[in-house]
């Protein structure tokens, strides 16, 4: 099959590579009908995130089942499935709890690489979710949005307390900043702030319910979100970026009493002990449970209420998987859908 690796900083490759087969009886083989490239693909890409050698990438997918494990129950061939990124049982009391990304059987969903034509899945049973019956072609990018990005801004907003009445600030612009704003509106959110200098994705903010953009950043931008609350800041602020500026700006944009959801994959953030004391500010987030909102976000997908394949603006055919990343890269791409070569 055909797969995509990455070498190190800006060296990405699609090479011929042995097609995945089952391990365990609680596995599944899929037939990968659609992936993509992640925001968090680009730490490794950029050089700052180390890796040990040559890593098969991506994390996020849809596709059809070939083969299952004898073991698996919920699933089967032909099924069309969505899947998240760390596989779990979803039955131990962690999964219970919500939190399938803390699994006690965890592992990565992906660890063949979901950026190719076919992927293993662990723990099938507990990771796959199937749809109705096999989607529209139209549907397809939506619900591989769900399979990470759909569902990493939903738990952002749900961490966030977003919900009726309140103001929600999002740090953030990328594809799962621009669902935040998405799940908050779907939460009920009165009022959605997204913190964007980018045209395009200023629109589809305001497409996806942004009732304000702020340009600014930093000091700036907390100034302008507290100008626009009366002085006291968002009730519930999404960081999803990673960084030291986005993680401080989200939390002094919040008011005291308020809520920050962070799912931006952090790098090199170190919060000032004495600052968050005094904030008042609750904290939450992390590793996204994608896997508790999958049979929601499905159906909603399905009966066409939302629509977050929009943020994939750019579609390649897997052999030309590292233009996207360039494209990303270069921020010419929201999010880059891919397409195997089984899929034409």
């Amino acid at each position: 099959m055909r797969g995509v690796i990455m070498y190190g900083h800006g060296d990405v490759r699609v090479e011929d590579r042995e097609r995945p087969s089952l391990v365990k009886p609680t596995d599944a083989i899929l037939r990968v009908t659609a992936s993509c490239i992640c925001g968090s693909d680009l730490w490794p890409y950029r050089g700052i995130e180390k890796q040990a050698g040559p890593t098969p990438m991506g994390h996020e997918y849809v596709g059809v089942v070939e083969e299952v494990g004898s073991d698996v129950r919920t699933v089967k061939p032909g099924d069309f499935v969505v899947g998240s990124f760390f596989a779990s049982d979803n039955t131990c009391e962690i999964c219970a709890s919500g939190y399938q990304t803390h699994c006690v059987q965890r592992e990565a969903a992906a660890s063949t690489g979901a950026q190719s034509e076919y992927l293993r899945v662990p723990l099938a049973d507990g990771t796959l979710v199937a749809t109705p019956g096999v989607p529209d072609d139209d549907l397809v990018p939506s619900l591989l949005a769900a399979s990470d990005v759909l569902g990493t801004g939903w738990f952002a907003a749900v961490a966030a307390e977003a919900g009726p009445g309140k103001t929600v600030a999002v740090v953030g612009d990328g594809a799962v900043g621009l669902l935040g704003i998405l799940a908050a509106r779907q939460l009920g959110a009165e009022r959605v702030i997204a913190m964007s200098r980018h045209a395009d994705r200023q629109d589809l903010a305001r497409e996806f319910g942004a009732t304000d953009i702020v340009e600014e950043r930093g000091d700036e931008g907390v100034a302008r979100i507290k100008e626009l609350t009366d002085g006291l800041g968002a009730h519930s602020t999404i960081e999803a970026v990673g960084t030291q500026e986005s993680m401080l700006q989200a939390i002094r944009a919040t008011r005291a009493g308020g809520h920050v959801g962070y799912v931006g994959v952090t790098h090199d953030v170190s919060l000032p002990g004495m600052e968050l004391f005094f904030s008042g500010v609750h904290l939450h987030g992390g590793p996204a449970p994608v896997r508790r909102f999958l049979p929601d976000l499905i159906d909603l997908i399905w009966r066409r209420e939302i629509d977050p394949g929009k943020v994939f603006d750019l579609t390649l055919p897997l052999d030309r998987a590292a233009e996207g990343y360039t494209a990303m890269d270069e921020r010419r791409a929201i999010k880059v859908l891919l397409t195997p070569p089984t899929a034409g």
